[in-house]
This record gives C-alpha cells, sequence and structure tokens, in this order.
C-alpha cells in the first residue's frame, strides 16, 4: 500500500510540471496579442494622453506597430521597451520566465514596483480574513443544516428550508452586496455597518477587544454577501449523501438488530455520508482563499488578491499577471492531490489502481 501511495504521489507531482508548462504557455501566447501592453500604456503616457485610450493600439508583445509611436523619438522608444524587457525576441522572454519561476522568482511589477512575491503577501490578510469565514461559516451551518434535512425529508422543515436558500443561492452575491449596503450601510436607510475596508480608521488606537469588535463588525456585510449563495450547494450535497447513506443495506441491518436511530445515524451512516464533503474540504479551504468574489472586494473596497489580480489585467501589469497565475495554479494541482489522499485516509477502502487512479 505505501509503495503504491508513493508512486502514485510520484506520478502526480510528474504531471504537474506538464500542466503548469501548458498553463503559462497559453497565457503566454493569449497575451503576446493582447492589445495596450505596457510599452503602449508608457508611451502614451509620455506623450500625455494616459493610459485610458489603448484600446485602439496594437500590442507591443506581437511586435507590430501601433498609433501610440507615432511622434516618439526611437532611441526613446527602444529605452522604453529595454525597460519592461520587450527588446528581446518572445521565445526568449517566455523561457526567461519559466527560468524565473523554477527558482520561484515571480519577478517584478511594472508599475508597483515591488516583487510579485511582496505583493501577494500583502494582499493576503484580507483573502484569508474573507476566506477563513466564508469557509468556516458556511460549512458550519450547511452541514447540521443538510443533516436535518435528511432526517426529516418531505417534511415542512424540508420544504421550507430548501426554498429558502434555494432563493438564496438564486440571488447573485454582488446583487446582494448593493442591496445590504443600501438597507444597511447608510444608503437610503439605516447605517449599521462600515462602507468599506476591514478596520476603521481608528483602528490602532482602540483596545484588544475593540480591535476585536471593529474587526468583526466591518465583515459583516461582506461575508453575508459572500456565503448566502454557498449554502445551498453544500446543504445539498450534505443532505443527499446523507440520503443515499440512510438507505443502504447495513444501516437496515443495523436497525434490525435493535440499534436506535441516533446510534445507527451517528455511529454508520455519519461518516460514510462525510466522505465526499471531508475530502473536499483541502479545496474548499484553500479557494475561499484565492477565489473570492472579484465583485465582492470591488464593492466593499477590499484590498485582497482578487483585486490585485484583476487591476493587474487590466494594467497589463504582466508580471503579477504571470506570477500570481503561476502562484494559484500551483496551489492547486497541490490541492487536488491532497483532497485525494485524503479518500485514503478517511477510507482505507480505496486502493490506489496500477493507472494511478484512486
Amino acid at each position: 500500500m505505501q509503495v503504491q501511495m508513493r508512486a502514485y504521489i510520484a506520478k502526480r507531482l510528474l504531471l504537474m510540471i506538464p500542466t503548469l508548462l501548458g498553463v503559462l504557455t497559453l497565457t503566454f501566447a493569449v497575451v503576446q496579442f493582447v492589445p495596450g501592453g505596457p510599452v503602449e500604456q508608457m508611451v502614451l503616457e509620455l506623450k500625455g494622453k494616459g493610459s485610458g485610450s489603448v484600446g485602439g493600439s496594437e500590442s507591443s508583445g506581437a511586435g507590430a506597430t501601433y498609433r501610440g509611436r507615432q511622434g516618439i523619438d526611437e532611441q526613446r522608444l527602444a529605452e522604453v521597451k529595454a525597460l519592461y524587457g520587450f527588446d528581446k525576441p518572445p521565445l526568449e522572454r517566455y523561457f526567461m520566465m519559466l527560468g524565473r519561476f523554477a527558482r520561484f522568482d515571480l519577478g517584478q511589477s511594472y508599475y508597483q514596483h515591488q516583487s510579485v512575491w511582496h505583493l501577494v503577501v500583502s494582499k493576503l490578510p484580507v483573502s484569508i480574513s474573507i476566506g477563513l469565514w466564508t469557509f468556516f461559516i458556511t460549512y458550519l451551518i450547511s452541514i447540521p443544516l443538510g443533516i436535518a434535512k435528511a432526517v426529516r425529508e418531505g417534511s415542512r422543515f424540508d420544504t421550507v428550508t430548501s426554498t429558502i436558500i434555494l432563493v438564496g443561492y438564486a440571488i447573485p452575491g454582488f446583487v446582494l452586496g448593493v442591496l445590504l449596503l443600501v438597507l444597511f450601510g447608510g444608503g437610503s436607510f439605516l447605517q449599521l455597518f462600515p462602507l468599506r475596508g476591514l478596520t476603521s480608521d481608528n483602528w490602532s488606537d482602540l483596545s484588544l477587544i475593540g480591535k476585536i469588535l471593529d474587526y468583526l463588525w466591518h465583515l459583516v456585510l461582506p461575508i453575508t454577501a459572500m456565503v448566502l449563495g454557498s449554502f445551498a450547494v453544500v446543504t445539498m450535497l450534505t443532505k443527499n449523501s446523507f440520503l443515499e447513506e440512510i438507505r443502504k443495506q447495513y444501516v437496515l441491518t443495523a436497525r434490525a438488530k435493535g440499534l436506535s436511530e441516533h446510534q445507527v445515524l451517528w455511529k454508520h451512516v455519519f461518516r460514510n455520508a462525510l466522505l465526499p464533503l471531508v475530502t473536499g474540504f483541502p479545496a474548499a479551504f484553500i479557494g475561499a482563499f484565492f477565489t473570492g468574489s472579484l465583485l465582492i472586494e470591488t464593492l466593499f473596497s477590499l484590498d485582497g488578491l482578487g483585486l490585485l489580480s484583476y487591476e493587474s489585467v487590466m494594467r497589463r501589469d504582466y508580471p503579477v499577471v504571470f506570477g500570481t497565475l503561476y502562484l494559484f495554479t500551483l496551489i492547486g494541482l497541490f490541492t487536488k492531490l491532497i483532497s485525494d489522499l485524503c479518500y485514503v485516509y478517511i477510507d482505507p477502502r480505496i486502493q490506489f489502481g496500477a493507472g494511478g487512479g484512486s
């Protein structure tokens, strides 16, 4: 078993290499044809036109001419290209990027003049705050609710709760966030919660208890907007998983032996029913950090990783775009591997076959 698991892990680790190369290669190729690259934006700034009118330019990555170059000295243009590394052929830039990533060097931001690592780390507190609370609140409510719905299948409780969570699922998080701001954020009705950020301006002057309360106070609206749509998926998955187990033969056998419903549910059904949920915890836990709603971050002025990625794409800050893409893809691949290994840890009956699958 140990030999099979080690072989499976080694194979999965090796398969990460072509996956990473495929993602980076495809993205790099697309970027070469995206108009309004950093060279064009810098040229327009030098001409006093700002960076907002690059839409009609042709990409510097494609090596073509564009209207923004007109009126700029060729020597100055060559300096701008060298500044961003576009004085080299695309293939050379591609292999230079792969070499840096092999050393986990994510490069420097074009516009923020900081390393990509520093930018990612500086945005992590916001993403961790949103991710942790979204993950724990979602699962702490959805799993007990799903179990209760499975036990009471077909009852009025089951029908009413299904209606409520499906209505919540149908409302986009951004729309709900706007509604919450209008109702409780000083829009047209009450001003009970702050409009932006995770802390108040005087946060450093507050006591320890005051800082905790201020932090939680700022989290209420964005977390509510984030988690409401997540309840439906986890709750219904929990309910269906429990129903599937309850209908199996071993449950009927346990009941025939005289075990109470409480013993049947918690000693027999619970572990097997939670298998698909528990094995999905690593992906859901990590995903809560890195796949937070961009619209929610923008709406509540939360400077997290989602907002960083969006601004980098809009400004054509390619080192940040490629660096975060590389980092998130790598984390996603390792998270998937951990999720697969959790199956074996929770249910030893699952074996890794000769083909490497679980």
